[in-house]
């Protein structure tokens, strides 16, 4: 009874959780409790230290320790005649063990967290999958051309050009840019799996500048693009332009549609490509024929062009719509070419009716065996004293309003080989409508 009372003293008397525990520990040297503290507290619970663990200096584990130490405190003068206080003692140097020890696991957790890279945004996250997922249907062409060594007269194949394309259906077919085949002795096609096939061109459109290919490869290497819609695009949506600028095989860039319905030239014929879409997607030599994605991941054009007196991205991108390219596409790999309809004429430059003060095309030249000539359309011609005389001006075709050449070539785009359209002219001072039926071009017949 002297000593449990003289360890009830000391625990009484103890001012801090560390000297509690201290005392406590000098208390526990008596023969009847050692045993049972030494299972609770281990090997070390009888030496001049205190274990480890209870030593840990962190505020969490001190007021934990502090709260069950004060606890004993409490039952310390009745404990110390009773076995239950071994048992008390056992149960609550567990607890506080637990408590040190979730101490622990919470600080590691926070380490973690701390050192963890942050998430990203989910706007992020939504670009990191659009391009992981298209990624594979996008290729790199490598147009090269047959060259004469003057020394040794050996063919040499030397790249020529670069550019992009992208898988359109699990037969191998490709589509990119006429410009980036055109003059090409023999094309490659590389996958994004890094394997290279050969191709041949199946046919292509110099008007609208789309080129169809073709390569061997199995079908499960082969992941056609996602085709969408470009007739509801809005100002200001998002767009990304995957490709190869500058040979740097599968480049992202992001941007927003600038504008639409713009025209351009194609850079084989010269005739407007209507209804382009403008981006400031940055678009560099190398991305042409590569895919304009929505923020579906859908193909809405094909980059084809860029102005830029230098020749590098100026943040004005054109693409050609998927709606146009869609037809175009399929009547190549259906029948090898596009036959589209012709009205047979040749007319002035939209600047030269502008100053005869009147709105329309101008008809330059309708030979007798053409559409036009045909159904009697009158070209421009002289008298026998060389006076001009003015042939027909078109002011409508199918009774939507024509201003230039642009809205012809626009409508007839639309219109097939055979169909029969009616055409309004300016003829002198009268109006008239002749009905044409429209042919193929002669060397597509």
């Amino acid at each position: 009874m002297a000593a449990a009372a003289a360890a009830g003293a000391a625990v009484a008397s103890s001012s801090s959780p560390l000297s509690l525990v201290s005392s406590f520990s000098s208390s526990s040297k008596s023969p009847s409790h050692s045993p049972r503290l030494i299972k609770a507290f281990g090997p070390n619970f009888s030496t001049a230290a205190p274990p480890r663990l209870l030593l840990k200096r962190t505020d969490k584990s001190i007021a934990c320790r502090s709260r069950i130490f004060l606890l004993l405190q409490r039952l310390t003068p009745i404990a110390a005649t009773s076995v239950l206080f071994e048992s008390v003692i056992t149960v609550l140097a567990s607890v506080a063990l637990s408590a040190s020890l979730l101490v622990s696991d919470v600080d590691a957790a926070s380490a973690f967290v701390v050192t963890t890279p942050r998430r990203l945004q989910s706007d992020e996250l939504a670009t990191v999958r659009l391009f992981q997922e298209n990624t594979p249907s996008v290729v790199y062409i490598t147009n090269l051309a047959a060259r004469q060594d003057a020394f040794t007269l050996d063919v040499l194949e030397v790249p020529q050009g670069s550019g992009s394309g992208f898988v359109w259906d699990k037969d191998g077919h490709i589509v990119t840019n006429y410009h980036v085949i055109r003059g090409a002795s023999d094309l490659r096609v590389t996958l994004a799996d890094q394997t290279t096939f050969e191709a041949r061109v199946v046919g292509f459109d110099q008007d609208k500048d789309v080129a169809v290919l073709r390569i061997d490869a199995p079908k499960e290497k082969l992941r056609p693009i996602p085709i969408g819609i470009s007739s509801d695009l809005l100002v200001g949506q998002k767009v990304y332009a995957i490709g190869n600028p500058f040979g740097l095989d599968h480049t992202l860039t992001t941007g927003v549609i600038s504008g639409l319905r713009r025209e351009i030239s194609s850079a084989a014929t010269g005739r407007p490509i209507q209804d382009v879409i403008q981006t400031d997607a940055a678009i560099n030599p190398g991305n042409s024929g590569g895919p304009l994605l929505d923020s579906s991941g859908s193909l809405i054009g094909i980059n084809t062009a860029i102005y830029s007196p230098s020749g590098a991205s100026s943040g004005v991108g054109f693409s050609i719509p998927v709606d146009t390219v869609n037809g175009i596409v399929e009547q190549i790999v259906k029948f090898g070419k596009v036959t589209r309809p012709i009205l047979g004429i040749k007319f002035a430059p939209d600047q030269s009716v502008e100053q005869l003060g009147v709105s329309g095309v101008l008809v330059l030249d309708a030979p007798a065996n053409g559409p036009a000539g045909k159904a009697g359309l009158l070209p421009t011609k002289r008298d026998a004293y060389g006076r001009l005389i003015l042939g027909d001006i078109i002011t409508s075709v199918n009774g939507k309003k024509i201003t230039n050449g642009s809205d012809l070539y626009r409508i007839l785009d639309q219109c097939k080989v055979g169909d029969t359209v009616t055409v309004e002219v300016l003829r002198g001072d009268h109006k008239e409508k002749i009905s044409v039926v429209l042919e193929p071009k002669p060397d597509e017949s």
